[in-house]
């Protein structure tokens, strides 16, 4: 830090803020640490009663916040994304799409833990919109040692293979079939509500059903019918109702039986336990494809947000889901049917 004349200050890095007081009027900050003098600031410098400065001096090995603040935002920025100007060691991170938000908490937490720097993202595994704020970085100190910025940047990569630490994952076009199970709506002793809720889940995505089934209580059909709709080219199948453990309630068994390979039967998410996932390997000539295979519990067609909320995004932008990321929903994972739902803006699903 120095001491030098206003009327020499042009291309200057003010150290401090500068306030303006006109009685009445105003009472704040007219130019901000990290501000870089114009010839055009100039007078309004002076007009403020400040003849000097104390301006930031290049130092070997020293970063100005903003080029410090340039390494953090390289650290987060995947495809998809743009960014905002720097500002006083600040830069916010923009979705360029819909999409699915996928946020390396372990390379973010790495980077947070060196202290004088800091990255605050939304939670990932969420869906965004084009234009959301998806991040802000920010540098603390209004310059910082280079050697920490690489050290942190490092730390970032070990953690994330190379990648960045926030990726985007666009929405694809998906087609889907709906297998409707149970005696009572195949006999057509009560209406199918559940369907209906389906479609309108479905809507928020870019997707188009290809085929609806409706089944009575037998494995068997159910089975043919998930295999059917598979080969007439669905991305995904969701099978409503059967899916709890009465002797009658054979939904599993029957997408067990397609071949498919069983993600978890169950979740520790409320409502959503008794859900099923499952994942079908296809192989077809010149590409192979990956089918998702969801059997929901009866609390989706009634319930405001459930587990089907949480999985369905990540379904949609083809991000694969694990055993180990299910079971890490129980910490969050309890919805408090709040008498106004604010999904997505609440704790639902966003505890791990």
């Amino acid at each position: 830090m120095k001491l030098i004349r206003t009327v020499d200050a042009e291309g200057a890095v003010l150290c401090h803020d500068i306030t303006q007081i006109i009685r009445g009027v105003t009472k704040d900050a007219v130019f901000c640490k990290g501000h870089i003098v114009k010839k055009e600031d100039i007078p309004v410098l002076l007009s403020v009663g400040k003849d000097q400065l104390y301006v930031w001096e290049k130092e070997e090995g020293i970063l100005h916040e903003n080029d410090a603040a340039e390494i953090l935002c390289a650290m987060c920025m995947g495809e998809h994304m743009s960014r905002s100007q720097v500002k006083e060691g600040k830069i916010e991170i923009i979705a360029e799409t819909d999409g699915l938000l996928k946020v390396n908490g372990d390379g973010l937490k790495a980077v947070n833990g060196f202290g004088e720097m800091m990255i605050a993202s939304r939670h990932g595994d969420f869906t965004v919109k084009k234009g959301d704020k998806l991040a802000g970085t920010r540098i603390i100190p209004l310059v910082i040692q280079e050697e920490k910025m690489e050290r942190a940047r490092r730390a970032a990569m070990d953690v994330t293979g190379g990648e960045p630490l926030l990726r985007l994952k666009p929405f694809v076009h998906k087609k889907t079939g709906i297998v409707t199970t149970g005696n009572e709506v195949f006999y057509g002793r009560i209406q199918d509500t559940f369907t209906p809720v389906i479609r309108q889940k479905l809507e928020e995505f870019d997707t188009e059903v290809i085929d609806h089934a409706t089944w009575n209580d037998d494995d068997k059909k159910v089975t043919d019918s998930i295999l059917d709709m598979i080969r007439k080219g669905a991305d995904v199948v969701i099978c409503t109702g059967g899916m709890s453990v009465d002797p009658d309630d054979k939904t599993p068994l029957a997408i067990k039986n397609t071949g498919a390979r069983i993600v978890s039967y169950g979740a520790p998410v409320l409502p959503g336990a008794m859900f099923l996932l499952a994942y079908y390997e296809v192989r077809e000539p010149g590409r192979e494809r990956t089918v998702a295979i969801m059997g929901l519990p009866g609390c989706v067609m009634y319930a405001k947000r459930t587990i089907f909320d949480l999985v369905l995004p990540r379904v949609m932008a083809d991000d694969e889901v694990s055993a180990r990321e299910l079971a890490a929903l129980g910490q969050g994972g309890l919805c408090l049917n709040c008498r106004v739902c604010t999904f997505p803006n609440c704790g639902f699903g966003k505890g791990r």
